[in-house]
């Protein structure tokens, strides 16, 4: 075992105050990265060493460059590096670089990174240890003449994936032969864009189906356990907006084969660390490996809340070569977690970013409520970086109370100086759908449409109800160019969209 003193965060926000914070509770020193686009960010004040990086005409932002970041750790004499997530979390060469230099790379090997990360490599072992998954290429699709030949084989719809990376990125459904070329370019151009590889490949297309993944830990003697589901459908564009763990749709015995496939997968690649194995789980509980992202997950604290378990501190225990005190038969799932990714985003603008200067921020505190933020009044959510502002995570005894105990802590956020996504999150919990747990993937595009505001605290609902009195006295002859279906109730997303056309 080699013990770890002094870890470098080669990242920032949020996920380097959670580093920390465990780091830290563990005698660990913490070296962060000061950058010239959020020189006074609040991971920076939990940091025992604090190094400049000012350049900003850098070509390569420093948590993207690998010698730099390699530098700085033996610059400031740092034994270890934690990635986060998102920037080289899944790199496999950053990894190497880091084991050639000595340094403890927090997260699994280079070997695990690439196979996993090269989704179709990573079909390939999962064919070969008899995984689920839909039907699919078996590698890279080279051009569109090939792509048009694979979806043939395999039946219209078909979904094209980046080779490399993941987040919803380089993704495009193809329904029909006529679209597959403009999709394939665009997919391909998005995944070079993204990951610097323009590699697709091709699946089936599964309809409406539930994005359930899985929370592995293994060390580096072989054992290897995971830590039950999580619950991802709530997606746009195919990146998640609210987590829960455990998914409303399982069973006892749909989790132990679910759980027990993502353990066989785990080990088909001699993992350790932390990883999380994602599956799409269809109407008839048929489920389908999807792939497997290599690192601690924006997500993974409603897995924490249930199982009290402390991921963070188990990839650097594992690590540093110490075995997992845990087995399987201790894992115990113990209530329920609903977690809220509050991101400076305009909702009714498609969720598109809206960066900003938070003036005044307040979020709940109480027992059963988790707020992880890299943000406080005064911080700037920058264009150049992700747009989270904090996660809410609250917990409560079974799903029906989580609802409720997150509706009432929704209820208390306040962000003042850019939109973010409380709003839809305070629609989310009052939506019928929504509660009975039987939402889909497809969710937000087939339903966004009926969610309704129902906040006494939104000083907006007056000028809601003003405007929709207006609209449907006065704006609803044809030949003013707006009309509204006959029956359909009028509601906030459907009148900026008839607005729009005005």
């Amino acid at each position: 075992m080699t013990r770890i003193t002094r870890i470098l965060i080669a990242n920032r926000g949020e996920i380097a105050v959670r580093i920390m914070r465990t780091a830290r509770s563990m005698g660990i020193n913490c070296v962060a990265i000061r950058t010239a686009a959020e020189p006074d960010a609040l991971y920076l004040s939990m940091a025992d060493i604090i190094h400049s990086e000012e350049d900003e005409l850098a070509e390569i932002p420093v948590f993207l460059d690998v010698e730099k970041l390699i530098g700085i750790a033996l610059t400031t004499e740092c034994n270890a590096i934690h990635p986060g997530y998102g920037f080289l979390s899944e790199n496999a060469y950053f990894a190497e670089k880091c084991r050639d230099n000595g340094i403890i790379f927090i997260g699994p090997s280079p070997d695990a990174i690439y196979k996993m990360g090269n989704k179709p490599v990573a079909r390939q072992i999962a064919l070969k240890h008899r995984i689920p998954m839909a039907m699919g290429s078996t590698g890279s699709v080279a051009n569109e003449e090939e792509a048009l030949s694979q979806a043939a084989r395999i039946g219209y719809p078909v979904i094209i994936k980046a080779a490399s990376g993941g987040g919803g990125r380089g993704m495009r459904v193809v329904r029909q032969e006529s679209d597959m070329e403009r999709m394939f370019i665009l997919a391909s151009r998005e995944a070079e864009k993204a990951f610097n590889d323009p590699g697709v490949f091709i699946e089936k297309y599964i309809e409406n189906p539930k994005h359930i993944e899985f929370q592995i830990l293994g060390d580096t003697h072989g054992n290897i356990i995971h830590l039950g589901e999580r619950e991802c459908s709530i997606q746009r564009k195919h990146q998640k907006l609210l987590e829960e763990a455990p998914s409303p749709a399982l069973n006892e015995e749909l989790r132990r084969r679910m759980g027990e496939t993502a353990v066989r997968i785990a080990r088909a690649v001699g993992y350790y660390s932390a990883g999380t194995v994602e599956f799409l789980l269809d109407s008839d509980h048929n489920f389908y490996f999807m792939e497997m992202n290599t690192r601690i997950q924006v997500e993974h604290p409603v897995t924490e809340m249930i199982t009290g378990i402390d991921l963070i501190e188990q990839q650097i225990r594992i690590a540093s070569g110490e075995k997992l005190t845990i087995m399987q038969e201790d894992i115990r799932l113990t209530g329920w977690a609903i977690e809220c990714r509050i991101n400076a985003e305009d909702v009714q603008a498609g969720f598109a970013p809206a960066p900003g200067k938070i003036e005044k921020i307040s979020f709940p505190d109480e027992p059963g409520v988790r707020i992880d933020t890299g943000v406080r009044a005064g911080s700037s959510i920058v264009a150049s970086y992700d747009s989270m502002i904090a996660k809410l995570i609250v917990t409560g005894k079974d799903r029906h109370e989580a609802i409720i105990n997150t509706k009432q802590a929704l209820d208390k956020v306040w962000i003042k100086g850019t939109k973010t996504t409380v709003p839809f999150f305070r629609m989310l919990m009052r939506n019928p759908i929504f509660q009975a747990g039987t939402f889909t993937t497809a969710f937000i595009e087939k339903d966004l449409e009926k969610f309704h505001q129902c906040s006494e605290y939104e000083e907006s609902i007056a000028a809601w109800i003003a405007t929709k009195l207006f609209v449907e006295e006065n704006l609803t002859d044809k030949s003013a160019g707006i009309s509204f279906e006959q029956g359909r109730e009028l509601t906030p997303w459907l009148l900026r969209k008839r607005l729009s056309q005005f």
